[in-house]
């Protein structure tokens, strides 16, 4: 008997853990009741409705809670008696999650004011759901509930609801539920569409509102007359009222059991209501249902029907007349005509023996959920991150949509017939720790992922490998462990990413080293020992045989190599080079080979300050560019040396790479990859091509290109390099017009991100940066200084220095004529208008903020990139508008008036979004169709 009642004992243990365990979890479809501002991990139940209210610490990361006034109380309950408010940040959301994609949620949100704060401020906001509005908040009495309900489409596995702070008020909110309906619930709702609710009404007798569980959604049925209102006979029943079978609304039992009807049979039922504004001023589109069941026992020679008319005019085009018993819907199967007012009337025919009746009845206004938000996978991704490092900022909401609240430290691309994709990522320094979020691998739009200065640890998860876009990933100073994955390896050994780790301290970047040693046996051990003593005795013996034997002067100089001279050089830093620590990889060339592939230095390319350039050819066919060192040249060894060296150790498309070197005897030459198209200056000028002219869209691409070798060299090489010299002539274009950075003579790595300190003064007159010239102190917002000199060329056709008929800088010249604030003046004219005037300002203005006098004022060159990306994505929607308003689309980036041949590209490289087409979608989307009149079922 004791055991079986301890078997009585576990068996109810189990059962209720297992109530308790389920009770912490929204069912399977996601139902969620939320009690916002009550302490965190708080649950509670409904003793009326035997609903589990939750508290909102899991759904929301930003606000804070409080207590209503205690003068409030009596005119609240248990519900409105705390508020979370949100008086930081425009948006702040509520994230609801394990939901179905594509189905219905009725969602709820209750405000009560109640002095929370003691300010008697009473407050406006805005709510959207997602990334489309749903409706304005207006607090016009603090003891007064405020509830907004809509019914929507949920597109992805989770929907937020999100306060927008409008400048009127701190918004706050009591409380917020979500209920799935079933899909045939409310055909008006779509995927573009939804409803807000307006009035849901229960007509006839009641003890209060309707809801769960008499109704299985919880819509809650207010009750439309006063019990002392003597106008109307209440009509109720006990006997069941049937539905037909997937009833598109499913009206609950107790709403068709009981009904109104005038007490003179002679007069008629009428409602109104004024719609609300949407922010154009227009009035909103609204859709009805009204509920009819015949609850009396009609005599054979009696009759009931009536009429139903929308502001004097018949809506239903026939009477309708109630069934015995049945549920019948009158709806509007499309949104009624706008109105500044509506009057419902409903009038018995003049054949009708009864008075008119009505059950019940609900009045939405209709919004659109037509914007989309970001990706879904990606947008999981993006929240996941966000939970996991707990990061703050602005990350709420969707983390692309709206444009106005795209998540800081994020780049998004925008397309007219796909979702908004995360592209970029630069959370440097932002605070991470722990291990990489494999989320970051569902990410598959993302070209640049910078996760460096953080403290993060563990391995590199393998799944970044599967990133087929992505471009560059930084994890430089961190705390990482492990080796390379394989997936990423291969990938930056092709040349298809540009992997950064440097300083993270216990990183593995040898294959062979990252593998446990070998225990090898004594045997081994014994063997090796004596075999490497006699190996060191005989070499020793060999090195003193040669410093003893007698030396020839010729012999010893036709037998030097490059390789293991140890002439030594002055270097930058004021110490020496000496050759055979150079330790280069790329091929070594003697000067009679120079001649052979030159033809005997035959074509020149061109001429800088370390010498002439001259064509070559190599064996296998490779064309290939020759810089050789003029004895007249004022660079001399050390500029060779230290080009030489930053050439050999970094490796990044928007670079011109090195393919080898000369240093046999007084000869010094560079060899580089050629770049047939010239320097990005002879285009400017239209010296290239004949006389073509760059289109807005190529100057744009080159900017990006150019940008991005300079954000490598800054921040992707270890250590940093300064470039300082950065100028039109220096960026060289090959076949396809890809941008690459030429020429690293002058350029000096430096230890942190501060300044280095140099002897001379280094650079080009018209791109020196001003505070350089002063300190001689060059940073890499000196690099920032001469690019923003490099993009008013590109914007205005015109050099650094313009004869006017006096000399005068491009900065100057630029800021004098957009005085007038006319960007057409400054314009190149060989564009002929052909560009989106925004993306013009857009680089203007960005080239401007480089060349401002206080370098910490200017952005960095990641700044750059993230920013010359958006004017992209701003020509490219131009480009799509216009071709859409010429009745076609094309995929060709090159322009009509372009003299350029159109070249194959590589699309991963080349964004070609159109964002702003986007936006026009649904500006140009034609307005709902006005219903012509309701559907009677």
């Amino acid at each position: 008997m004791m055991e079986r009642s301890l078997q009585w004992l576990l068996l109810l243990l189990l059962f209720a853990v297992g109530v308790l365990q389920s009770r912490a979890q929204p069912d399977s479809k996601g139902t969620y009741y939320i009690n916002c501002g009550i302490p965190p991990k708080t649950r509670y139940v409904d003793n009326t409705t035997n609903i589990s209210y939750d508290a909102d610490d899991g759904f929301t990361d930003s606000g804070s809670n409080h207590n209503i006034s205690a003068s409030y109380m009596d005119s609240g309950h248990g519900r409105t008696y705390n508020v979370r408010a949100f008086p930081d940040g425009v948006r702040n959301c509520y994230t609801l999650r394990s939901l179905v994609a594509g189905s219905k949620y009725l969602i709820r949100a209750t405000f009560m004011y109640g002095n929370y704060d003691g300010l008697s401020k009473l407050a406006v906001f805005d709510l959207h759901i997602g990334v489309n509005f749903w409706t304005t908040v207006n607090i016009t009495d603090p003891s007064h509930q405020v509830t907004k309900e809509a019914i929507v489409v949920v597109p992805d596995e989770f929907v937020q609801v999100c306060l927008i702070n409008t400048g009127a008020g701190t918004p706050f909110i009591s409380g917020l539920d979500l209920r799935p309906l079933e899909n045939r619930l409310y055909p008006q709702v779509n995927a573009t569409q939804g409803l807000v609710q307006l009035a849901r009404l229960n007509f006839g007798p009641t003890n209060g509102t309707i809801r769960f569980p008499s109704d299985p959604y919880d819509r809650m049925w207010d009750t439309w007359i006063d019990a002392n209102d003597t106008r109307w006979n209440e009509i109720s029943t006990r006997d069941l009222v049937q539905k037909e079978d997937n009833d598109p609304f499913d009206p609950p039992m107790a709403v068709m059991q009981t009904a109104i009807r005038p007490r003179n049979a002679a007069d008629n039922i009428q409602m109104y209501w004024e719609p609300e504004l949407e922010t154009n001023g227009q009035t909103r589109g609204f859709i009805a249902i009204f509920y009819f069941s015949e609850l009396e026992s009609v005599p054979n020679n009696a009759s009931r029907q009536f009429y139903i008319n929308l502001n004097g005019v018949l809506w239903l085009p026939n009477f309708f007349e109630p069934r015995y018993l049945k549920a019948d819907a009158v709806y509007a199967t499309q949104t009624m005509e706008k109105n500044r007012w509506y009057n419902i009337s409903i009038d018995a025919t003049a054949n009708s023996t009864l008075p008119p009746l009505i059950n019940g009845g609900e009045v939405f206004f209709v919004i659109s959920t037509a914007n989309i938000g970001t990706n879904s996978e990606d947008a999981s991704a993006m929240i996941t991150i966000k939970t996991e490092y707990q990061v703050k900022n602005n990350w709420m909401g969707d983390p692309c949509i709206p444009k106005a609240y795209v998540w800081d430290r994020l780049t998004c691309t925008y397309s007219i017939s796909d979702r908004a994709r995360v592209t970029r990522s630069n959370l440097s320094a932002a605070g991470l720790s722990g291990d990489i979020s494999s989320s970051f691998g569902n990410l598959k739009a993302i070209q640049y992922l910078d996760l460096s200065n953080n403290n993060l640890t563990g391995s590199i998860p393998d799944v970044l490998s599967q990133l087929s876009s992505m471009r560059v990933l930084d994890l430089t100073g961190n705390q990482l462990i492990g080796s390379i994955p394989s997936g990423l390896l291969k990938r930056v050994q092709d040349g298809s990413l540009d992997l950064r780790y440097g300083n993270n301290p216990n990183f593995c970047t040898n294959g062979n080293s990252c593998q446990p040693a070998k225990r090898k046996s004594k045997l081994a051990i014994y063997i090796a020992v004596p075999i490497v003593l006699v190996v060191v005795i005989v070499s020793v013996t060999t090195l003193l045989i040669c410093m003893l034997r007698p030396k020839k002067q010729g012999s010893m100089e036709k037998s030097l190599n490059p390789q293991n001279e140890t002439t030594r050089y002055v270097s930058t830093s004021g110490g020496y080079w000496d050759n055979s620590s150079l330790q280069l990889e790329n091929r070594w060339f003697t000067y009679k080979e120079l001649e052979k592939i030159t033809n005997n230095f035959k074509q020149v390319l061109g001429r800088g300050g370390f010498g002439y350039v001259y064509h070559g050819i190599l064996e296998d066919g490779t064309q290939v560019a020759v810089k050789l060192r003029s004895e007249s040249s004022n660079q001399g060894a050390k500029e060779f040396l230290v080009e030489a060296q930053i050439l050999t150790r970094i490796h990044h498309k928007n670079l011109v790479s090195m393919i080898g070197y000369c240093k046999d005897g007084v000869y010094m030459a560079l060899v580089y990859e050629y770049m047939s198209k010239g320097t990005l200056q002879e285009h400017i000028a239209g010296e290239n091509n004949n006389g073509g002219y760059l289109t807005w869209r190529e100057r744009l691409k080159i900017a990006l290109e150019s940008a991005q070798g300079l954000e490598y060299l800054h921040k992707g090489c270890n250590p940093p390099v300064i470039y300082r010299d950065v100028k039109a002539t220096n960026i060289l274009l090959n076949t396809r017009l890809e941008a690459k950075i030429a020429d690293f003579g002058l350029s000096k790595a430096f230890n942190n991100d501060t300044h280095v300190s140099t002897n001379a003064l280094v650079g080009t007159l018209g791109y020196m940066d001003l505070e350089y010239h002063a300190t001689m102190q060059p940073t890499t917002k000196s690099d920032v200084y001469s690019f923003g000199v490099v993009l008013l060329e590109l914007v205005t056709g015109k050099r650094a220095i313009l004869h006017n008929p006096n000399p005068v800088s491009i900065i100057k010249w630029v800021q004098q004529r957009l005085i007038q604030g006319n960007i057409e003046d400054v314009v190149d004219t060989h564009m002929h208008s052909d560009y989106d005037v925004n993306s013009v300002w857009k680089v203007t203005n960005i080239a401007l903020q480089c060349i401002v006098q206080a370098s910490t004022q200017r952005p960095t060159m990641t700044d750059m990139v993230m920013q010359i990306q958006e004017c992209i994505e701003l020509e490219d929607g131009h480009r799509a508008i216009r071709n859409a308003y010429n009745g076609f689309n094309t995929s060709d980036s090159t322009d009509p008036n372009s003299s350029y041949s159109t070249y194959v590209t590589d699309q991963s490289d080349v964004v070609d979004h159109h964002n702003a087409a986007f936006e026009t979608e649904h500006i140009l989307r034609t307005a709902p169709t006005l219903g012509t009149g309701p559907a009677a079922r």
